[in-house]
């Protein structure tokens, strides 16, 4: 293997495809369609900047009150 190959970052997507009208985020994954769309031509750099703030998006939208 060369030094300049990199792992492959896998897809937040979990199979739950459905976008909440209200957010705007998949139900599934927290990414917005153009997230979605975009994920493939994005950098590593960009896909682990993306996977923070979807992580950072399921804090804020979690609800502890179900």
């Amino acid at each position: 293997m060369s030094e300049n190959t990199q792992l492959e970052i896998k897809s937040p997507c979990i199979s739950v495809c459905a976008i909440d009208d209200l957010s705007g985020l998949c139900q599934g994954c927290y990414r917005t369609i153009d997230e979605i769309k975009g994920w493939w031509d994005m950098s590593q750099g960009e896909q682990t900047d993306l996977l923070v703030t979807l992580e950072e998006r399921q804090l804020q939208t979690a609800n502890f009150d179900d």
